[in-house]
């Protein structure tokens, strides 16, 4: 096998969503049965196959996401950090920190070697399994979900400390606070903020099973039930998706505060989109700094940058860096 120029990536995109890397046979992401060997770095439903039946490789923790949110193929189950080999490549998962199991994905081939992060954090979600990546890579594939300068994330110990102070002084003052966040890894997020509390937290039912398997795996939640109505109001931290902010399940709380927690938050015009009453910027995506720490350490021949509304700053400051860059239109954002 032999790269048809030494600078560049030979790959394809599939239809739907993900990366196919012909000369290994190998698919990262992908929506169906295109390659050999296909790669899936963590559970959201951007990133899983649509077709339900094939077999994939992922992590013990994706493996079981992927069960619960109704995958029904095989899947090789592999550690972080223990390759597996194949007739024209090498494959190692490493820890992304973005959710529970999440990886980034290495394939080393004749050509060099390929660095492909599915959605990635450093520093890494405290309910993760850390962040751990190689030195070094030929061709890095990042994705840049926040592509701008106006992304910095504050630290964890920081945000934290303002979300308990936000849900103390609401229930202090008779209300019940309300957290907005996504079912699958920020949902956790938030509840291990909230665990030194102590305080009885209720999550929204489409949560509640993943939430058991973040216990499974050794990550503690805190004090945590599944969302009942008929005790909702009673003392109670309650955490659900966005999309739920016009249900029965919110409009029945007549008196809450409520926050909304992504790092979409850090623009204000999201407090009177979503009538909400706090914005918490709290991420689980590297921030635009952050990437490009990364990109320069990794020093690759080139980075392709994918999953991103606006690629263009990204590649002008590597290009100032003198690190190659190309953006690759794959869409994304299931996630934050």
């Amino acid at each position: 096998m032999q790269s048809t120029d030494k600078h560049n990536l030979n790959y394809r995109l599939e239809r739907g969503h993900g990366i196919i890397l012909p000369d290994a046979d190998v698919g990262l992401d992908v929506s169906a049965n295109v390659a050999k060997h296909i790669f899936v770095s963590h559970a959201h439903a951007d990133h899983l196959p649509r077709d339900r039946y094939m077999h994939v490789y992922a992590t013990p923790p994706t493996a079981r996401l992927m069960q619960l949110r109704g995958f029904r193929g095989d899947v090789t189950e592999l550690e972080f950090g223990k390759p597996v080999e194949f007739d024209y490549c090498r494959v190692t998962l490493w820890p992304a920190g973005h959710i529970l199991g999440s990886a980034m994905i290495e394939v080393e081939t004749e050509a060099g070697r390929i660095l492909y992060t599915g959605d990635y954090k450093t520093p890494p979600s405290l309910v993760t399994e850390g962040f751990t990546c190689p030195d070094a890579t030929d061709f890095f594939i990042t994705e840049s979900t926040f592509p701008l300068p106006i992304y910095k994330w504050k630290p964890h110990d920081e945000l934290f400390a303002e979300m308990r102070a936000f849900a103390t002084e609401a229930l202090d003052e008779g209300y019940t606070p309300v957290f907005l966040g996504y079912n699958l890894g920020k949902a956790q997020e938030i509840m291990h903020g909230l665990a030194p509390l102590g305080l009885p937290v209720q999550i929204h039912g489409a949560g509640y099973e993943l939430c058991k398997v973040y216990e499974e795996f050794g990550f503690p939640l805190g004090n945590w039930d599944k969302y009942d109505r008929a005790t909702a109001q009673d003392g109670r931290i309650l955490i659900t998706p966005s999309s739920a902010l016009e249900s029965p399940m919110l409009r029945n709380i007549r008196r809450k505060r409520v926050a909304y927690v992504s790092g979409w938050a850090t623009h204000e015009s999201r407090r009177v989109q979503l009538t909400v009453d706090k914005l918490f910027p709290l991420s689980d995506h590297i921030d635009f700094f952050e990437l490009l720490e990364l990109c320069k350490k990794l020093n690759p021949r080139k980075v392709y940058i994918t999953h991103t509304p606006n690629p263009r700053v990204v590649q002008h400051y590597l290009s100032e860096a003198g690190i190659a860059s190309q953006p690759l239109e794959i869409e994304g954002y299931e996630d934050d």
